[in-house]
């Protein structure tokens, strides 16, 4: 029997905690920790937005897209519908398997269960990481592969978006300086955990890349990197479009 492609129910904490929302309406809260800042809280309507209710990077990124669309860690599929109400001929690729089942009852008409880095015979024009869904690269060191598997799923010209922060502010001094150990891993690697309805996710890696970092790591795997707006608090909307 072939193995899945995704994470099963049973594992996937966030995938049933949007599962019951969809199911149920009720407005409960998911708790996401990090190992290096502070829980953050959310409803759970808010995985559900609409274009309208969506943040100015989200909108702006929309702005930006063309062609055949690849959406990276779709969720429950919020910018797949919005730019399926555009026109555009999406993918909405997703691991988790409660998440899949989620776009298709909503709508999504071309949906995928399986790791971005394991798709194959696909072509796009444009590959959409929003929520920092750029973050499935775990590990600074991953990047050049990152790009690499971004130039098999391009076509000529075809561009990356995503949006990301630099968590350099987590390691802000009193006088304004950051301390860092130069010799540890880069400091935007973090270890991911979700809870819903006092049930945890196993710890995952994640990463969050400063714009300086990729720009230079765009180039140097063929790619020109442009970072387009800046949000409110170190968290920034970039593209990256294949120049060979």
């Amino acid at each position: 029997m072939k193995k899945p492609t995704g994470i099963l129910p049973k594992d996937d904490i966030l995938g049933q905690a949007l599962m019951h929302y969809y199911l149920n309406e009720t407005e409960e809260t998911l708790t996401v920790r990090t190992n290096k800042s502070e829980d953050e809280v959310y409803t759970l309507s808010y995985f559900f937005r609409d274009l309208r209710s969506m943040p100015i990077l989200e909108k702006e990124a929309l702005k930006l897209v063309y062609g055949r669309v690849l959406d990276v860690g779709a969720g429950t599929g919020i910018h797949s519908l919005a730019l399926q109400k555009l026109g555009f001929d999406v993918m909405a690729l997703e691991i988790s398997h409660l998440c899949n089942c989620i776009m298709q009852g909503r709508g999504v008409k071309n949906v995928r269960c399986t790791n971005f880095f394991k798709l194959t015979h696909e072509r796009f024009d444009t590959l959409l990481f929003l929520m920092n869904g750029i973050g499935l690269v775990e590990k600074f060191r991953n990047f050049n592969y990152f790009f690499k598997k971004c130039r098999q799923l391009l076509n000529p010209g075809g561009q990356i978006i995503f949006d990301s922060s630099d968590i350099i502010y987590l390691f802000e001094e009193e006088d304004g300086s950051f301390l860092i150990e130069l010799d540890d891993k880069y400091y935007g690697e973090v270890e991911f955990q979700v809870e819903f309805q006092g049930k945890k996710s196993k710890t995952f890696p994640w990463i969050f890349i400063d714009f300086d970092n990729f720009q230079d790591l765009a180039q140097q795997n063929g790619f020109k990197a442009e970072l387009i707006m800046q949000g409110g608090h170190y968290d920034y909307l970039a593209k990256a479009t294949l120049i060979d």
